[in-house]
């Protein structure tokens, strides 16, 4: 399993955690004999000062055990945690580097649940087992041989009570192990269910559907409360079985050790060790049983977060990672020749048969209605997704030649809804270039129409942003999102309907001002006063590409474009 190689930097660590809790078993198994000899010897005979010395070896033993315990558990821990943050980080990395469609295929909520609940269950599993799998076992077999070496007859009432305790604990675990792996299951269901609420909180409202999406969350997580509740009793069995079996067992030694010392065949402390021996025993039964229920969930975990990491990219990156500089009279930096792609196998075409060519410095306006295929057009130029048929042509070559960092570095998108992260606006929009000082950032606001949004606050570039950009307006967010990708200066820009909460005199404040910008501009919008300067319209209707024009030529000939235009304009002369 690919998951636990990230043990191997501490293996070191995963000797030593171990070997003291060993050491300190050991010295466990000393107290049963330290107590019958102090009993025996100081205690029958009257030897107040052997007594003193067995009391102060017993003290040693705690303040050694102690010691050892707390070093053994120091290791477990870092490689618990240094093994869980390794991990995770690779996971974020993989996860990364996955293509939209496998993400898509995955699901979001499933995978936030990999990387979290089922690493921390991982890292619990892994910390537990390097403390107590080796210690348990050698404390119930230690001190059944301890046992044994007191009294020899005893042996029978040990080796039975062990026998018939594993077979419980070893049937409770074959039932609750799958049980366990159906569980999380649910807590997959029950998480996608609340993101997917939680992000469509707005629409609930809307259609009023809180009650019906409330009754569907409480069946989803009765389903889960259900199955819990079975895994959890058949876990809760294990310690009252366990503890009516050692009890039986302490018993038995109790009745056959006092028919013992009443022939005086065993002393009154070999009892106390026997009956000690048996507690031991019971105790470490029931760390083992719990241990096995966690290492159970852990691997059940484990394998889950195997899985991602198993999951291999659908896209092959290309090799070259250099641009070549284009002639704008006469090369293509955008191409898509005949281009029909479908979001997955057997689902209807989201685009069919698309083709046209854009120049270097060209304003290519795309629009359409809702679902027209516009958004995918933006997402085959940043190879989110791969062309179902035909061929996406970028800087003259196929865009599957590039490394990802190569496109990305050059064609940049800004968004319809705009992102803004945790920090302040210099991070963020230091998200195009790192290394972009304070004059080129304002120069990217002012392009931007966002300038005023810094200047109007009292830290400027280093106003605080929060999660998500909540304390900016829509606009503001999208202005900040376009200043971001101007830091980055792209040969490529892409505007997917992300002036949509723009007022129409900061649009075309703003469009005048990307007009000035030398690059390729994508203008993607539903509104035709965005698009009608753009030296070419591309009109997309249910994936096809029904009109491809300049706006004067587009009116006259491209019933679809006339249609919008005509939604939008009640006098078409006047908005002339």
């Amino acid at each position: 399993m690919k998951l636990f190689t990230y043990l191997k930097p501490y293996r070191i660590q995963c000797v030593l955690a171990p070997l003291f809790k060993l050491f300190e078993a050991f010295l466990e198994l000393l107290v049963p004999l330290v107590v019958a000899s102090l009993i025996d010897i100081g205690i029958a005979g009257g030897d107040n000062g052997y007594v003193v010395r067995m009391c102060l070896l017993l003290g040693g033993f705690a303040a050694l055990g102690l010691g050892v315990s707390v070093t053994a558990q120091y290791f477990s821990a870092r490689v618990a945690t240094g093994f869980a943050h390794d991990a995770k980080n690779d996971l974020f990395r993989h996860v990364q580097g996955l293509a939209a469609s496998d993400l898509d295929r995955v699901g979001t909520s499933t995978l936030l649940t990999r990387m979290t609940s089922d690493m921390n269950q991982v890292q619990a599993g892994v910390n537990m087992t390097l403390r107590l799998l080796l210690r348990s076992p050698f404390v119930v077999f230690g001190a059944a041989i301890m046992a044994i070496l007191v009294d020899s007859t005893s042996a029978g009432v040990f080796l039975g009570i062990i026998v018939v305790l594993l077979v419980i604990v070893g049937i409770l675990m074959a039932c609750t192990i799958p049980m366990y792996r159906k569980v999380q299951q649910n807590l997959d269901q029950v998480l996608s269910r609340v993101r997917e609420n939680l992000y469509g909180v707005r629409v609930l409202r809307a259609f009023c559907q809180e009650r019906n999406e409330t009754e569907t969350f409480v069946r989803e997580n009765e389903a889960l409360k259900k199955r819990q509740m079975i895994s959890a009793t058949l876990s809760v069995l294990t310690n009252p079985l366990t503890m009516v079996i050692i009890n039986i067992g302490i018993m038995m030694l109790i009745w056959t050790g006092g028919m013992k010392v009443d022939a005086g065949t065993l002393s009154q402390g070999e009892v106390v060790a026997l009956v000690n021996y048996m507690s031991l025993i019971l105790v470490e039964l029931v760390k083992l049983a719990n241990l096995l229920v966690t290492i159970s969930k852990a691997l059940a975990c484990a394998r889950r977060v195997d899985g991602v990491f198993k999951l291999e990219s659908s896209q092959k990156e290309g090799a070259i990672d250099a641009i070549p500089e284009l002639d704008g009279t006469s090369d293509r930096i955008v191409e898509f020749k005949d281009v029909t792609f479908a979001y997955s196998v057997g689902a209807s075409p989201a685009l069919s048969n698309i083709s046209f060519q854009v120049h270097p410095g060209e304003t290519v306006g795309i629009i359409g209605g809702t679902g027209s295929g516009k958004s995918t057009i933006v997402n085959l130029m940043l190879r989110q997704y791969d062309a179902t048929d035909g061929e996406v042509d970028i800087f003259g070559r196929n865009i599957t030649d590039y490394t990802n960092n190569a496109i990305h570095s050059h064609v940049v998108a800004v968004l319809q809804k705009a992102k803004l992260f945790k920090g302040t606006v210099r991070s963020n929009l230091k998200w195009g270039d790192q290394n972009a000082d304070d004059d080129t950032l304002f120069k990217a606001l002012d392009i931007a129409q966002a300038k005023e949004i810094v200047e109007s606050r009292p830290q400027g570039l280093d106003s605080a942003v929060e999660i998500g950009g909540k304390n900016f307006s829509g606009g503001q967010k999208q202005r900040l999102s376009i200043a971001r990708a101007l830091v980055a200066k792209p040969k490529v820009l892409i505007l997917d309907d992300s002036t949509s909460a723009l007022d129409y005199a900061t649009d075309a404040a703003l469009r005048m001002a990307l007009n000035r910008l030398d690059c390729t501009l994508f203008i993607i919008s539903q509104r035709t006063h965005a698009v009608r300067e753009a030296d070419q319209i591309l009109v997309l209707d249910n994936g096809r590409l029904v009109g491809h024009g300049r706006h004067d030529e587009l009116l006259k000939d491209c019933k679809v474009y006339q249609e919008i235009y005509d939604s939008q304009y009640s006098d078409r002369e006047v908005a002339k």
